[in-house]
């Protein structure tokens, strides 16, 4: 009907999404390979059992990591949801420097978020031992080796610094973009008649 204005999709909401069906397909690969490591050393030693007595010790790392890798893809999906509310229920606009703050939610969730629960369970299965049986094709039993955790606390606390970032930028870029004037629609005809003298110009 005239005088409505068209619905517009979420740019940003299908960014986040497609991020966090990305996410969801790298945790499924990370528990099948803890599944296949499982199937393949069965006969000499049980991996998942001897980790679940362990959560005291290096293990915690695998255990805590796979958690908040589950939590991360939830976050990134629910941050989806706020943007898909700005851009298509407020017909908001994220331009200029709410884009910027924007690209930097969606790297520091999904760059630094990612890098520090894959990090966590990589020193999990380093200071566990579970590589070494690994390396050793079952040969060797799980051998705890927590002197090894030091070297990932510098990368995983970057890694934190720019997550945090990240989500700091998406609040900066949600609370700019939310207190925005709506665009009228007389601003979006001045729009379409300057784009169409541009193109009769031409």
């Amino acid at each position: 009907m005239k005088g409505e204005t068209p619905s517009r999709g979420s740019v940003w909401s299908n960014r986040f999404i497609a991020s966090a069906i990305f996410q969801g397909a790298v945790i499924t690969l990370l528990t099948a390979s803890f599944v296949g490591m499982q199937l393949l050393f069965s006969p000499s030693v049980n991996i998942i059992q001897i980790l679940s007595l362990s959560f005291e010790g290096p293990a915690k790392w695998i255990f805590l990591g796979y958690i908040f890798y589950m939590i991360l893809i939830v976050a990134i999906a629910t941050t989806a949801i706020f943007y898909n509310h700005l851009e298509v229920n407020l017909q908001k606009r994220i331009r200029g420097v709410r884009s910027a703050l924007a690209w930097a939610n969606l790297v520091g969730m999904n760059v630094g978020g990612a890098a520090v629960t894959l990090m966590m369970v990589y020193a999990g299965l380093a200071g566990s031992g579970v590589l070494g049986v690994i390396a050793s094709s079952g040969a060797s039993g799980l051998s705890e080796n927590p002197a090894i955790m030091g070297q990932f606390i510098t990368p995983i606390a970057a890694f934190a610094g720019l997550l945090i970032i990240g989500v700091v930028a998406g609040g900066l870029a949600y609370i700019a973009t939310y207190f925005q004037s709506k665009p009228t629609d007389a601003s979006h005809d001045n729009d379409n008649r300057s784009d169409m003298a541009k193109i009769g110009s031409v």
